[in-house]
């Protein structure tokens, strides 16, 4: 057994979301969203490196060598799977072990909304989950698919650095594969994807000009396409994807973005009231008349605005001070906690102070 092994130990009984190990300081776990430092003294260079190497094939510490970070997963025999993060850093060596849950949670069980669930029915289309690192996304993503593969006979290809969450075929055929071990590239992998007859395409970060033409294309030509950004709200998301293409081509990818999306959730993770868990309050941005306008016009600023007016919006779309003004209003959130969340606090108090209307 790995000497970090019992660190991990603590992190999973402890109900942490990540441990944290880094040369030059306390190993240390994040509960509820916050780190605690563990009772242990600060790491050497030299002492953060021979835990690490434990934990390392030869072929992965060759990789670290050469890149000065990798991602895998890491598997305690009878305990769980961790995602790990591992790098070069100032001090020596840093590690993040993130919790992969044994088990796909339900939609139903993280509570995504209703009109998100029903997105997993489309033909065709481009989904977006969105939301700053650590706030759920992947698990947002893996509930989904769990729902399509329990309802449905649908192909499922998902492209992912590294594998987190396994899925078992329950009607579905679902493929699983990992950047590093089964592909070389996102690319070469995605355009293996559209040769494998694929119903619904997973793709874990979009990040370049490449991976937005291949999951347009895919869109258009039948196929339901979830991806992961790294932003903060429904509106960066769609800005965020248009920004990484080139700038010759941003009008078409704006007039393709306006006929294929499905529809955009963006999370953030909010301890509770109880200090019993995390919940997710999740924006959701769904297509309508309106939102195809500015999207074809590039007025994204205003999606902002439009999902917090609670005017006529398509059904099922919120703004996230909406999804956060509920979860005040039903008592599961502080309202401090709420307002460290929110993109507008101001509109956040004046919703919270109408009682969690719109």
């Amino acid at each position: 057994m790995a000497r970090i092994d019992t660190f991990l130990r603590i992190a999973f009984d402890q109900r942490a979301s990540d441990m944290h190990f880094h040369a030059g300081k306390v190993p240390a776990i994040r509960h509820l969203g916050d780190i605690v430092r563990l009772p242990y003294r600060r790491l050497g260079a030299h002492d953060a490196r021979a835990f690490i190497d434990e934990v390392l094939t030869p072929k992965q510490q060759e990789r670290l060598e050469r890149d000065q970070q990798i991602d895998f997963l890491y598997e305690v025999p009878g305990l769980a799977r961790f995602r790990a993060a591992i790098y070069a850093q100032s001090d020596g060596l840093g590690a993040v072990f993130r919790v992969v849950p044994a088990s796909v949670p339900s939609a139903e069980e993280i509570r995504v909304p209703h009109a998100v669930q029903q997105l997993m029915t489309s033909s065709n289309g481009l989904v977006l989950v969105t939301g700053p690192t650590g706030s759920g996304k992947s698990t947002t993503v893996a509930a989904l698919v769990d729902r399509i593969n329990r309802t449905q006979t649908r192909h499922v290809v998902t492209i992912e650095d590294p594998i987190e969450y396994l899925h078992t075929p329950v009607r579905s055929v679902i493929t699983q594969r990992e950047i590093g071990r089964d592909a070389a590239t996102f690319g070469s992998a995605l355009r293996s994807a559209l040769r494998e007859a694929p119903d619904v395409l997973i793709v874990g970060e979009v990040r370049d000009y490449e991976t937005v033409h291949m999951l347009l294309s895919a869109a258009e030509a039948g196929v339901l396409v979830l991806a992961t950004l790294h932003t903060g709200s429904a509106s960066k998301a769609v800005d965020r994807l248009v920004g990484a293409c080139p700038a010759d081509v941003q009008d078409q990818v704006r007039t393709t973005l306006a006929i294929v999306l499905r529809g955009v959730v963006a999370q953030r993770l909010c301890k509770l009231a109880s200090h019993s868990g995390r919940v997710a309050a999740m924006e959701v941005l769904l297509p309508s008349h309106a939102v195809s306008h500015l999207i074809r016009e590039n007025k994204l600023h205003q999606v902002d605005s439009y999902l917090r007016s609670g005017e006529q919006l398509a059904g099922g779309s919120r703004s996230l001070e909406h999804a956060l003004a509920e979860l005040v209003a039903s008592g599961e959130v502080e309202e401090r906690v709420a307002l460290l969340q929110a993109n507008d606090p101001d509109a956040l108090r004046d919703m919270i102070a109408r009682g969690g209307a719109p």
